[in-house]
């Protein structure tokens, strides 16, 4: 079949099939590689956030955030206050446009029979145009702290290049309100939605704050009880290749095909969302904890309700604190940081050398950690439906994949389906 949008990458998916069984799955990646690690190195200690961020269009705040607290941690600082609220602000609004966005361009579509969210739009034009302001709501939210919308400028390592004034928050705040309701609309729309009876029994693993619906730091949790923190990330998560992938495989504790993302966060924190969070769940029937893949997308809108509410409580309290950083000297060191990308899990780690340069650098992006599981999703929904047509099993797969809106590069196709009968 030819290449499919409303994915960001582009790859096959290869099926194997002998005798009426399956044999062989792969999710094939074939993205180029683009080497942002070997380009920090031999940069300054302060440059990672404003090149990171360059990674992904759509969630260039989750870089900066992960970049800038492992750099902060190897020279032992920690931004609190004011300037943390800040940071959380910065995050709320990249999770409500990317979430909007997948939602009402990417996702639905799905579920109502559309091949693009453009020729949905024909039909249900005021539901588009809802997805659209919520996601401008995100964008004005980003632009106001981060100085534009798209790779924000006023991020660096301690906090900020400039601080927004409460009169500049205030207009956003009117809009925050607006795109609250239009939330709330949303779980309720999203949640009548046909879902396939599906669960699979998912090992979780998300960011856990004792006080917070985790999204800009914390604990790393997994549902099957192991915490730790982010320093022992490369104790616990191994990064492999594997052949027919150019995106690397993750390992935790030894067992691949653990999943991050909303379910993930869902699953292992949803008693820390916002009031109105918590009852949108309720009402959409999600329970304590969901492993029905299709209803990821429910899971995003409850979300977007609680970054849209968080984000107001931020606003309401700010107060500008009295410089716009705190100062970071380098030092030689390991830092480690950790936040949760509308994705998942985003991991970040640099060494810094004796003069303050970056001598090495790993990041570990959260739809790299999904492969193995998405592709364990894909053998359980192909296996029993090999007799389907070509076409219709493309589309059930195309499905599963969006599921989990994986993220592989900046380019707009994804997945062209082969199936060997062997």
């Amino acid at each position: 079949m030819g290449a499919l949008t409303r994915v960001e990458g582009e790859g096959a998916l290869l099926v194997r099939a002998r005798d009426g069984r399956l044999t062989d799955l792969q999710l094939r990646i074939y993205e180029p590689p683009r080497f942002f690690e070997a380009l920090l190195r031999g940069r300054a200690f302060t440059e990672p956030p404003d090149i990171t961020a360059r990674v992904c269009g759509i969630c260039p705040v989750a870089y900066q955030m992960s970049a800038c607290q492992a750099l902060e941690s190897a020279c032992g600082v920690t931004v609190g206050g004011a300037l943390r609220d800040l940071r959380l602000l910065l995050y709320y609004g990249e999770w409500i446009e990317s979430h909007a966005l997948h939602i009402y361009l990417l996702h639905a579509p799905d579920f109502l029979g559309y091949p693009s969210g453009v020729a949905m739009a024909a039909d249900h034009r005021r539901l588009v145009e809802r997805g659209l302001a919520l996601k401008k709501a995100g964008n004005e939210l980003v632009a106001a702290v981060g100085g534009r919308a798209i790779h924000p400028v006023n991020v660096k390592v301690g906090g900020f290049h400039r601080l927004p004034s409460r009169a500049e928050l205030a207009p956003v705040a009117e809009r925050l309100l607006q795109a609250l309701g239009d939330a709330l609309a949303t779980v309720e729309w999203v949640s009548g939605f046909g879902f396939p009876d599906v669960e699979h029994d998912y090992r979780f693993l998300a960011l856990r704050h004792p006080t917070e619906y985790a999204i800009l730091s914390g604990d790393v949790a997994v549902s099957d009880g192991t915490t730790f923190p982010v320093a022992d990330w490369p104790r616990h998560v191994v990064e492999e290749q594997v052949p027919h992938s150019t995106a690397l495989h993750a390992r935790l504790d030894g067992r691949t095909g653990y999943l991050t993302g909303p379910l993930a966060r869902y699953a292992l924190n949803a008693p820390l969302l916002s009031p109105l969070a918590l009852r949108a769940a309720a009402d959409a029937g999600l329970g304590r904890v969901c492993r029905n893949p299709f209803r990821s997308i429910v899971v995003r809108a409850v979300e977007i309700v609680h970054a849209c509410e968080e984000a107001l409580a931020v606003i309401d309290r700010y107060v500008p604190p009295a410089r716009p950083a705190v100062p970071v000297a380098a030092r030689p060191g390991v830092g480690h940081g950790a936040s949760e990308a509308p994705r998942g899990t985003l991991y970040h780690r640099y060494r810094i050398d004796d003069g303050g340069k970056i001598a090495a650098a790993d990041i570990v992006p959260p739809t790299a950690q999904n492969q193995a599981r998405i592709e364990a999703d894909l053998r359980a929904l192909v296996a029993p439906r090999l007799d389907r047509p070509a076409a219709e099993l493309a589309g059930l797969c195309e499905r599963a994949i969006r599921n989990h809106d994986p993220c592989i590069s900046c380019s707009a196709h994804f997945l062209d389906l082969r199936i060997d009968h062997g």
